[in-house]
């Protein structure tokens, strides 16, 4: 099988599965995207070789990547991300930071988290979509939850999950560094 055939079943599989996992009609998919609902059976069946354009307009529609849409997915998926390839999302003087450790778009996204808050520090976050759910795990110190305006203290050894749909913050109010370990489950897109 050439790379252009393994291209072609692999989007196939991809576009099916997708779109799928997202309950989405062929009709549907067609109005979000802008791409017409033959051009969808056939990319579907393995008949044709879209374009970028139509490849990157479907991919939007379902809220994945190029990338995801394309992968051609042989066997089982398992993907490791050294700690250099870990992203670093926010940080302060002090010390306090937290990293984006891996994440999936299998089944709505997915994301582990790796957080440090140093005393006195604080990360605020505005309200996530409707279904997200956080849990988180702290290592080390104690930490201040707050959601939706009420503070939650969990101290080292002790987990917690809330929906994240409301406005929530982590914060230090001890004089010890927290460590903590978090779970963020996005809905997927409909």
């Amino acid at each position: 099988m050439s790379d252009l055939d393994q291209l072609t079943q692999s989007l196939a599989r991809n576009l099916k599965r997708w779109r799928g996992e997202r309950g989405f009609t062929l009709d549907a998919l067609a109005a979000r995207a802008g791409v017409s609902r033959g051009m969808i059976i056939q990319i579907e069946q393995a008949r044709t070789n879209p374009s970028v354009g139509t490849t990157v307009k479907l991919a939007d529609a379902l809220g994945v990547s190029i990338t995801t849409l394309l992968d051609y997915e042989q066997g089982p998926q398992v993907r490791l991300v050294p700690p250099e390839q870990a992203v670093r999302m926010w940080s302060t003087s002090t010390g306090s930071y937290t990293t984006l450790l891996v994440g999936t778009e299998r089944r709505g996204p997915l994301e582990l988290w790796g957080w440090r808050l140093m005393p006195g520090d604080e990360s605020a976050s505005d309200p996530h979509p409707d279904g997200t759910v956080e849990l988180l795990h702290v290592t080390a110190g104690e930490l201040t939850l707050v959601v939706d305006g009420e503070p939650h203290s969990v101290p080292a050894g002790t987990s917690a999950t809330f929906e994240a749909n409301v406005p929530h913050a982590y914060r230090n109010d001890g004089d010890e560094t927290v460590d903590m370990t978090m779970a963020v489950s996005i809905p997927p897109v409909r």
